[in-house]
């Protein structure tokens, strides 16, 4: 992609070295943990599913089992796997049904020997994953059959609390041409430590995310891209203290779209930062190794942060974001960088700056599919007003080719919107992409003008704020409050005490085989 910006190279190097800097800092202060999100997640992936009868899901019965032991420092597949070498009889499932029931003391079993250990519970975990992959890849030849809309893809939310409601509404937004359903959580269920289990009915300002409710809102989708023609893609909430959970739930229910960022829930729901970014990396390995589309949450920023001084920091947070995720193993086409049309409407040359800021992502980051959000923090139940910016949003996303666009809803200021008012939100996306489809090839900025000068201006400050970052690390400059205005620590926060150092004998078979095949790759 040539620059219309005329940025750079020199400093767009700089930043991409900064984040790798910063990257690897992180990388070293949550090394030898795990937590007790990341060991259920083994415990899912290995097959672990059900409640007990006082409706605790089995993982977390499984995890509690050997933490409240003093266990737990070696990775809860060490224990499957020594209690499938005691008892060949034994899976994962029935291990945890047995230990629910009280009739197994996992930890008191004859102890193999370690080698042996990991050689059993490797080989469960190959079946397991490749069982899991072929899924998925089935999946997207079904996407490449049926065919899906050209980019920018449409992105709207549904937000009911009532799975059997959220297909209708999922439904009625693929009839209307929407390319990606998104499956609001049910508010707080960040903070919950274990996934709820089966379906649900209730939930206030969203769903809450289980495996039987992505299962039923998968079945409805499939079943209507199959009818019409057209791939419609899912996706839910990846974040909270069950980050790598979901995003192993949403793997084995075929979703296609998650959003994953660990940042949103430290800034936002106080979630400690070791236990953020420890389940961040797992729950990317997940994503990036079945091909699931992570969105980044830098929008977010915008809503806390005036949007115009703010800019810098969300291009900084893009470049570190970036680099997490590919340490993890997703690749470009994968990440879904998170931005947003949030300059108040009454800022003049406010949409030069926005256009700048768009099109100062598209060319940082040319191979992710940018999501792009829309303007929400200035709504103010005016439906004229917001229509019209919703327009202009629309006219930004095509021009500056955005992967992603969550679209604009005319009634978003005042609650939270029916699925009408997703619908008009929709024509008037449809209509905007229709009439301006080319408009960004047809377009060149006037060299030294105000959309090249603020777009210089945005790098020139997140190049700043990359060196800084750099030099005293990512822990020190959330404490400071460089993202959207909000200060956390790393000794304080939800969570914090999941986090378990890990032991010698530690054996994670998910994470050795994904880091295998991402190495490979």
């Amino acid at each position: 992609m040539s620059s219309k910006l005329d940025l750079d190279p020199g400093v767009i190097e700089d930043c991409r070295q900064a984040a790798i800097q910063i990257a690897a800092g992180v990388a070293e202060l949550i090394a030898d943990q795990t937590t007790v999100s990341v060991e259920r997640t083994v415990a899912r992936l290995l097959g672990v599913d059900g409640a007990n009868e006082l409706d605790v899901p089995l993982p977390n019965v499984l995890v509690d089992h050997v933490r409240e032991r003093g266990e737990l420092g070696k990775g809860i597949a060490y224990w499957l796997g020594n209690a499938m070498l005691h008892d060949e009889a034994l899976t994962p499932q029935l291990i945890a049904e047995t230990v629910a029931a009280g009739q197994l003391d996992m930890c008191a079993l004859p102890r193999a020997q370690a080698e042996a250990i990991r050689e059993r519970i490797s080989a469960e975990c190959e079946r397991s994953l490749l069982e899991i992959a072929k899924r998925m890849e089935e999946r997207r030849e079904l996407r490449e059959r049926l065919g899906e809309s050209p980019p920018p893809l449409r992105y709207v939310l549904t937000a009911t609390g009532n799975v059997y409601e959220d297909v209708v509404h999922g439904l009625a937004v693929a009839e209307a041409g929407g390319d990606i359903v998104a499956v609001i959580r049910s508010t707080a269920q960040s903070l919950l430590d274990y996934v709820p289990f089966g379906p649900t009915t209730e939930g206030y300002g969203g769903t809450f995310a289980t495996q039987a409710n992505f299962r039923i809102m998968r079945a409805a989708l499939d079943e209507w891209s199959e009818k019409h023609g057209r791939y419609v893609r899912l996706s839910s909430f990846c974040s909270g203290l069950c980050m790598p959970e979901i995003a192993a739930m949403g793997a084995i229910e075929g979703y296609d779209n998650m959003v994953n960022d660990a940042l949103y829930g430290i800034l936002y729901r106080d979630i400690n930062i070791v236990r953020g970014l420890i389940d961040q990396r797992a729950s990317r390995m997940i994503n990036g190794y079945f091909g699931v589309v992570i969105n980044t949450g830098e929008d977010n920023y915008l809503r806390t942060a005036e949007a115009i001084a703010a800019a810098p920091s969300v291009t900084a947070s893009q470049f570190i974001n970036r680099q997490l995720a590919r340490d993890s193993g997703v690749p470009d086409e994968q990440i879904a960088l998170g931005d947003a049309f949030e300059i108040d409407p009454p800022v003049v040359n406010g949409l030069l700056y926005e256009w700048a800021q768009a099109q100062l992502t598209r060319e940082l980051f040319p191979d992710c599919p940018v999501k792009y959000m829309p303007p929400t923090r200035h709504m103010d139940g005016n439906l004229y007003r917001t229509h019209a910016c919703d327009s202009l949003f629309n006219l930004v996303t095509v021009a500056t080719g955005q992967g992603i666009q969550t679209i604009g809803v005319p009634t978003e200021g005042i609650f939270t919107p029916h699925v009408h008012d997703r619908v008009i939100g929709l024509e008037n996306v449809n209509y905007v992409f229709a009439s301006a489809r080319d408009l960004g090839d047809e377009i060149e900025f006037k060299r030294g003008g105000i959309v090249q000068r603020r777009a210089q201006e945005v790098l020139r400050g997140a190049h700043e704020l990359l060196a800084q970052i750099a030099g005293e690390g990512l822990f020190a400059a959330l404490a400071r409050g460089v993202f959207g205005d909000v200060s956390r620590h790393h000794d304080e926060g939800r969570g914090l005490t999941g986090v378990v150092e890990v032991v010698e004998e530690y054996f994670d078979p998910v994470g050795e085989l994904m880091r295998r095949a991402s190495s490979i790759a």
